[in-house]
């Protein structure tokens, strides 16, 4: 005789509960002009303005610019100046650096004449440190790349012409005085400096599409992640995808994004690598990268499981670890990705070990935010919370790296006493303190609580 079925043998299984259906990244509506043309990647003039930057000062010093875009293929430089490229740090950066490079170099300017800046760990393009450092380059020509902006002195004191090309959010006036700009940052979908870089030089000659588009497709997916899809107004990368795998494109953005990240902070290394390669399946058998990328993976395992607090109105997640790597941004992405609650808005890791004195966070939209109306938007959260706190001071104290970034990818780089004041805001210890008296009051039924942080870091 057969066992009989258990009653519960018949019941459909308990479904896993539904993810937010996030919209494409490339279907966010574009802004348009008065005529109805799309305004993307950046401002019509800002571009064009940063073309004749590279053309006009270079291959016409003396002549006025006359050329129009048809005759950008034809143009050569001739002024043979100094310049200094300061690119960002992570893949987006260094591929925007590599990419006005290569560009200058097909214009017909000297290797010798173009050098890297990479900052210190820690600093920013407008420290005095970075400034004096690059004006003991005596550069005519500076391009920022990626380094996020805001309003500030001339980049060096002396005389030289300065091109910011970045997508970070920032006001019209958030630029060094006297600099020239392109931002993609009013213009969604946003595109990654990388992409609007290519976007300004591909113009420039013919032979950038075929040798940067490469770097192109690493810088944006280093940014926008592996998953975008290259559709309009995104260009088509097809020919891309057909050459280099999209497993040697990806493998070789977590390599580049690795020396950034370790105790050393061997950027330099990261960018000489990228300048050396010819395609990304030369950056994969680099073994100063792969050393870099195991030792970023280890530090990221030892510090993800750090269990989350939560402000008294559930709104923000804080992790707080210590570690002498730049593993702060991963992990907020990973908890980001796992996190889900009707109420949260933020994910906030922060990290007491990175500079001395200092806390460096890293904050993320959890998914099960990310397709909110009205958006959700971390800097205006931030600052937020700099003025809800009981000293009017505070904002002014955290500093000009506080709340930078992007609107859905923000942090700052903080003083220790000033980072506290901005916890306390959150009431986290009020929220602890309900949780617990509700527990003694009420006893928690285990056979119902499901959702745990183990379930989390299982799908880590």
């Amino acid at each position: 005789m057969k066992r009989a079925a258990s009653s519960s043998a018949g019941a459909p299984p308990r479904g896993k509960k539904a993810r937010p259906q996030v919209p494409d990244y490339h279907l966010t509506p574009s802004r348009r002009t008065d005529k109805g043309d799309t305004i993307w990647p950046a401002p019509e003039g800002q571009i064009e303005r940063a073309r004749q930057f590279i053309i006009e000062w270079y291959a016409f010093p003396i002549q006025p610019y006359t050329c129009d875009s048809s005759n950008y293929p034809s143009c050569s430089v001739t002024s043979h100046q100094k310049t200094v490229i300061v690119p960002d740090k992570d893949a987006d950066g260094l591929t925007s650096g590599a990419i006005l490079r290569k560009t200058l170099l097909l214009l017909g300017l000297e290797a010798g004449l173009i050098e890297g800046h990479i900052l210190q760990k820690g600093n920013t393009v407008h420290d005095d440190a970075e400034r004096q450092a690059i004006a003991a380059k005596d550069p005519a020509y500076i391009f920022i790349l990626d380094q996020g902006s805001r309003k500030s002195p001339p980049v060096i004191d002396a005389p030289h012409k300065a091109l910011v090309i970045d997508h970070h959010w920032a006001l019209d006036d958030d630029f060094p005085q006297g600099a020239e700009h392109v931002t993609a940052c009013n213009s969604p979908p946003v595109a990654t400096s990388s992409l609007l870089t290519y976007h300004i030089c591909s113009a420039l000659h013919d032979d950038v599409e075929f040798t940067c588009d490469w770097l192109c497709v690493m810088g944006t997916h280093g940014d926008l992640g592996n998953t975008l899809k290259w559709e309009p107004p995104f260009p088509d990368m097809k020919r891309t995808f057909k050459t280099h795998t999209k497993k040697a494109l990806n493998d070789a953005v977590s390599l580049i994004n690795a020396p950034r990240r370790t105790a050393s902070y061997n950027v330099p290394m990261a960018w000489e690598a990228l300048l050396a390669a010819a395609s990304p399946a030369d950056l994969l058998t680099n073994r100063a990268l792969l050393s870099a990328r195991a030792e970023v993976n280890a530090e990221v395992e030892r510090c993800t499981h750090t269990a989350p607090k939560f402000s008294a109105d559930a709104r923000i997640a804080v992790f707080r670890i210590s570690s002498p790597a730049q593993v702060h941004p991963v992990i907020a992405t990973r908890w980001a990705g796992h996190l889900q609650s009707a109420k949260l808005e933020v994910v906030l890791v922060a990290n007491e070990g990175y500079l001395p004195g200092m806390v460096n966070f890293s904050c993320r939209i959890p998914r099960s935010a990310r397709a909110r109306e009205p958006p959700v938007d971390i800097i205006a959260t931030l600052r937020g919370l700099a003025d809800g706190a009981a000293d009017a001071t505070l904002r002014a104290r955290l500093g000009e790296s506080f709340a930078r970034g992007h609107k859905e990818a923000s942090g700052g780089i903080v003083p220790k006493q000033e980072f506290e004041e901005l916890m306390a805001v959150l009431e986290m210890d009020r929220n602890a303190s309900e949780r617990k008296a509700a527990k003694s009051s009420k006893p928690l039924d285990k056979a119902k609580q499901s959702n745990t942080l183990d379930k989390y870091f299982a799908k880590g």
